[in-house]
Parts: structure tokens; sequence; C-alpha cells
């Protein structure tokens, strides 16, 4: 029987036409060619380049004062126990110091954060030597403000990174280095007062560590102007290009004078990096190391291969070891969620990432870096910030989106020639993919079929070095029964016992309906205290607060003024 035309248009064949069209050789309908994955990029200019920079010899091993830095920088450098320069610092330094455009390609841990910091902060020292800024009564005019060479709203100096943690973790690495030879840095990151941003930048300051958004919010406002930008240093473009920032950088670049010094710091030219290289570097010096230059100490891969339903408490067994262990998950409602899975296992957890504020996050990478606690579950944004010492274990809890992102998280251990463990947990579904992962990071785990309690589960569990325990909180002075009166502001008066009314909705006089910002009550609408001139402060249940003789709005005795 012949097929029917519409059923043939309906199966995606022609009904008309030349004859056998669609069909093979034996008469039988052709399959669709199966889809070619798209071919990779072809390798650029650059990328051989860099390739070829990294394949040359080492340097050989030399000083900082060698490399041509300043001696007050030097000095800073060994009282931090700094005496010998990294692989990449050595490449890197001779250039920028002698004022060329740097392009660096190196992986976390190997030192490019002073490979960059160390030229600029000697770059900005030696202009104001020759300003004459150090002769004897320079530095402020008669009136105490400062002189020309600190323009109020004009850095002098500009690094661009990534991510709030990143600024953070750069400036605490320049700014001790920069009070030895008079040099100021200071952040500009979202997630904070602009307004405290915006008066530093008023007073004036020498080098601004900042991310790209922040950054235009304050070239927006008129805070900020970079015509006196010197030196400019792009640090992991890479990861700006992922966030999509290169709007905003390519603008920011544009802002700053064309004539100036620029570094580029990247572990890929891919997504536009290339494009921003040739743009923006002007014939700059390759600097490149190859891993192996990378005195990172050894890090032992791990995959441990194991059904869905063991996760959890495989990851909880694993969590509950003495040393500080750092997860790595996907999303953020992910990284609460495995940490109140540990806190119900026993386990103390904290979680980092974009949904908390800066100051959240701090606390959270204090709290690690301390040892309270020991286990900390971050995001991938997160893991381009956090710099804490002595991480002896990273756990791929779920699988990164790429290589990068797996080396840039297991790069938060084995720092500083320390020894560190890497382990991905994985479930059979996924074990192609970390395959492939590791391929492209150049990196051969070592593949366990695991469950819970398994006796690879339970070495890894009692490995590391201890955190030691909390310090202990001191003892309450005697008649406090609290500890109240150590906490007490100075100079306050400790109140009288009273009994236990019941009633936890009736403050105390002065007490949830304060004014001033920090203390007890909030300036801030809706929180204890109402900022709003005339309205009653509320308890903590939202009940208007009774007023008492003494509290707030009722005249204060002793002949002091009526508080308005």
């Amino acid at each position: 029987m012949r097929d029917n035309p519409q059923r043939q248009r309906a199966a995606g064949r022609p009904a008309r036409g030349r004859p056998g069209a669609g069909r093979g050789a034996s008469g039988r309908p052709r399959q669709p060619a199966p889809r070619r994955a798209a071919a990779p990029p072809p390798q650029s200019e650059l990328d051989r380049a860099l390739e070829a920079a990294a394949a040359q010899a080492p340097p050989e091993p030399t000083t900082f004062a060698a490399l041509g830095m300043p001696a007050p920088l030097v000095r800073a450098l060994a009282e931090r126990g700094i005496e010998a320069p990294f692989a990449i610092q050595s490449r890197a330094l001779p250039e920028a110091l002698g004022g060329r455009d740097v392009l660096g390609k190196a992986q976390t841990g190997s030192g490019k954060t002073l490979a960059f910091g160390l030229p600029v902060l000697a770059r900005l020292a030696s202009q104001r030597r020759e300003s004459g800024a150090d002769r004897p009564g320079a530095g402020r005019t008669p009136g105490g403000s400062r002189r020309p060479w600190r323009r109020e709203k004009a850095p002098r100096g500009l690094v661009l990174v990534p991510t709030r943690e990143l600024a953070v973790q750069v400036a605490e690495v320049l700014e001790p280095l920069g009070r030895s030879i008079d040099v100021t840095v200071t952040t500009v990151y979202g997630g904070v007062s602009i307004g405290r941003q915006i008066d530093r930048m008023r007073r004036g300051v020498d080098l601004v560590v900042a991310t790209p958004g922040r950054l235009i919010d304050l070239l927006d406002r008129g805070a900020c102007t970079l015509d006196d930008i010197e030196i400019t240093i792009l640090d992991e473009a890479d990861h700006m290009a992922d966030l999509g920032f290169m709007p905003a950088v390519t603008r920011i670049l544009d802002a700053t004078p064309a004539g100036g010094q620029r570094l580029l710091f990247s572990a890929t030219l891919d997504r536009g990096v290339g494009q921003l290289v040739m743009t923006y570097l002007n014939d700059p010096a390759l600097c490149a190391v190859a891993t192996t230059e990378i005195d990172n100490g050894t890090a032992e891969h791990s995959m441990l291969v194991l059904p869905a339903q063991d996760k959890v408490q495989v990851a909880a067994e694993i969590a509950s070891r003495p040393a500080r262990t750092l997860f790595f998950v996907r999303t953020k409602h992910g990284a609460d969620r495995l940490a109140r899975q540990f806190d119900r296992a026993g386990v103390a957890a904290a979680a980092i990432h974009g949904n908390l504020n800066q100051n959240q996050r701090r606390r959270a990478l204090a709290g690690f870096a301390a040892g309270y606690p020991r286990v900390l579950v971050a995001t991938d944004v997160a893991a381009r910030g956090i710099h804490v010492d002595d991480i002896e274990l990273v756990v791929h809890y779920d699988p990164p989106n790429d290589h990068k992102d797996y080396l840039h998280r297991s790069g938060r251990t084995a720092r500083a020639g320390a020894d560190g463990m890497v382990v991905a947990l994985v479930e059979e579904g996924q074990v192609r993919e970390l395959e492939r992962l590791h391929r492209s990071a150049g990196v051969r785990p070592i593949r366990h079929d695991v469950v819970a309690g398994h006796h690879v589960v339970r070495q890894i569990a009692t490995s590391g070095t201890p955190v030691p325990p909390p310090p202990a909180e001191p003892e309450p002075e005697p008649g406090t029964g609290t500890g109240a009166a150590r906490n007490r502001p100075a100079g306050s008066r400790p109140r009288a016992a009273r009994p236990h009314s019941g009633h936890t909705g009736r403050p105390r006089a002065g007490q949830y309906s304060g004014t001033r910002e920090g203390q007890y009550g909030s300036s801030r609408e809706g929180q204890y205290g109402s900022s709003r001139e005339g309205e009653p402060g509320r308890s903590r249940d939202g009940h208007p607060a009774r007023r008492r003789p003494g509290g707030p709005g009722s005249p204060r005795r002793n002949g002091n003024r009526t508080g308005a």
C-alpha cells in the first residue's frame, strides 16, 4: 500500500520531488546524521605565546632586593617572613617595575597578589618621592589638609577584582605593606555602606581595590574620578568575564588615562579576555609559570563514588574530622541546607554565599579562620575570596561547573608549601562528568567506591591537624551571675535585681526604645525602637512600650535637659 502524502509530511519526509529523496541506496529512510560537537576555538597567538613563556626554564632563586624592590618594602616583607619570591613574582616584578604592561598567567596560590601588588606600591611610593612628599614638613598644608599628590576623589592606583571577598583578601595583603611606605589602600565593593566609601574617597586615597559594579556606582555619583590613575591591575579577568562584568570593565578602563601602566592576570584568555588584552595592553611582557613551578605543596586528589542516599551521611562523617574542612556546593540554598544537615548530625558548620551581607560573610570567614566552627560550606563565587591558612581538606560536595572552578576550589588547600587533600563526592551518574573535569584540570584522582562507614571514609574523618579548642569563657564577676557588668558600657550603673514579671512585652527603661544606632534600639524603622519623632518605641513583640519615669521621652532628673 502506498504511503499517504500527509503521513509522509507529518513524519518529516518529502511527499514530492526527486524520486528516492530522503532514502538511502537500499530504499530505507535515511537516519539523521548525529550532531558533531562544536570544535574548540582555535588557539590564539597569545595563548601560544603564554604557553611558550611558561615552558621556559624556571627562574634562578633570587631575592626581592635583587629584583629591584625598594628597601622599605623589602624590610616590610621580611618582617612578615617573606624572604624569597615565588616563580611568578620573579618573572613579573622586573618587567612591572620597569614600567611595562604585563600579561600574567598563574594558578591560584602561586603568589600573584604580590606579583602585581608590589609594583603598584613601589610605583606610587616613587611618585611621592619625586613630588617631594617625603621632605621634612611635607605632607599637609598649614591648615592641615593633604597636599595635591593625594587629591580627593582621585586615586592613583586601581586594582579590579571580581568579588568582594577577593577585594578584602588583596587589601589585607597590600595595606600593611603600604603603611610602611605611606601609601594608603582602601576597598570599594557592594554589600556595605556606600556612604563610608564615598567619605574615604573624599578624604583622598592612593590605591583602590574595587569590584566593577560598586566602582561604577561611585563614578556615576561623581564620588570618584579615574583621571589620575597611573597603574591599573585586572586580577582574575577570566572570572570577571564569567560573571558578565566585561562591559563595566571596559568602561572603567576607558575612564583611565590611555598612557597608564596596566597589568592583567588571568587563568584563560577566552570570553573576551584576549580582546581585552589586545585593546588595552601595549606590547605586554608575557609572564607565566607552569604548574610544577608553583610552590603549592602537594594536594592528593580522591574521588569517592557513593550511592545518593549515603551522600549526606558520608559528608557529615568527613566533616566531623578534627581539622578545618571546606565544602563546596553549587547553590546558595544548597549551602544553607548542608550546613543545617551538619548541625543536625552534631557538627557545627557555617555557610558563606552571595545572599549574606558583607558583615555576615566576614564573621563566617573569621570564625572559620579561628577554627570555630571547623567546617565551612561555600559556593563557587565565594571560592575566589577564601584565603584561610591551614585548610587541609577541600570537599567537592557538588560537582563544579568546569575545570577552572575545580582548580579554584581545590586551590584553597596545599598553599604556601603545605600539603592538602581534595575529595569529590560523586554519585554514579556524575562519574563521567567528573572524569572529564579531572582530565581538563590535569588531575589524576584515586577512585574509591564507598558507602557510609567505609574504611576510606573513616580514614579521612580521622585525618588532619586538630584545631585547638575555643578559649574558655571568663568567669562572671561576683554578684552579677550572668557577667552583665562585664558587658555593660563603661560609666553606666548596674541595675538592681528585679523579680521576673513574666511579661516580656514590657521593656525596661532605656532598653529597646533607644534611638542611637548600635545600642539596643535601632535608628532604622521597624527594629525594636522607632526612629520617627513623636512615635513611641515598641517592644520585641510589637506592643507599644510603656514609658516609665526616667525612660526615653520623660524629663531627666538632676537638672539635665529633657530628651527631645
